[in-house]
């Protein structure tokens, strides 16, 4: 058992209630996850197009490389996203770690411009536990990073590429990191998924 399991042995049972995406992807809700490469936005808003609104997007005001809201209608209704733009690097996680308390908010992402610590990875546990034993519903926070991640103790990492090709739209979906399923790689085309072989798979953080 790593040190990161260690320090967040309240670990839900395997029965308690998930959100699943496609038949082998699946996300644990009161929990936080990860998503990371390029296309991280796009399979973010896969997951709020199922889990439904409101969803709070989480992003600094100074990010280079903003959501384009154009993209958004394909995948999720715009109408379902509520954008918050704190002006401070701490108030990010801070403003997402209240909203999962609050339990009135399914889906709360925070679009970050690097991987956080092990410490707010825990309050935010602690607070999307919390939200599910006092609010409406069971929120799922989901952490948006750069390149192939790297959260600690985070309860899944995925990890979302584009994999376009002449006539097809096509993305690529590796899960790095899970408590209760292997790493394992897909090629997703119209909204089906694909075995596809392990690469660049770094060791789980």
């Amino acid at each position: 058992m790593s040190p990161d399991d260690l320090l967040l042995r309240r670990n839900p049972p395997r029965t308690a209630p998930a959100l699943t995406l496609w038949d082998e992807i699946v996300l644990m809700l009161a929990r936080v996850h990860e998503i990371c490469g390029s296309s991280r936005r796009t399979l973010a808003l896969q997951v709020a197009a199922r889990i439904g609104a409101p969803v709070f997007w989480i992003a600094p005001t100074w990010g280079a490389d903003p959501l384009n809201t154009d993209g958004v209608a394909p995948i999720c209704p715009p109408q379902a996203l509520t954008f918050l733009a704190p002006k401070r690097p701490e108030d990010i996680l801070w403003c997402m770690e209240e909203t999962l308390r609050a339990g009135c908010v399914p889906l709360v992402v925070a679009d970050l411009p690097e991987p956080p610590g092990l410490t707010p990875v825990r309050r935010l546990h602690l607070a999307a536990e919390a939200g599910a034993g006092h609010g409406r519903c069971r929120p799922l926070g989901l952490l948006l990073t750069p390149w192939d991640g790297g959260a600690p103790g985070v309860e899944t990492r995925l990890r979302c590429n584009p994999d376009h090709g002449p006539g097809r739209t096509a993305w690529s979906i590796t899960r790095l990191r899970a408590r209760m399923a292997p790493q394992k790689a897909w090629t997703l085309e119209d909204d089906r998924l694909a075995p596809a072989p392990l690469q660049e798979i770094r060791p789980p953080g």
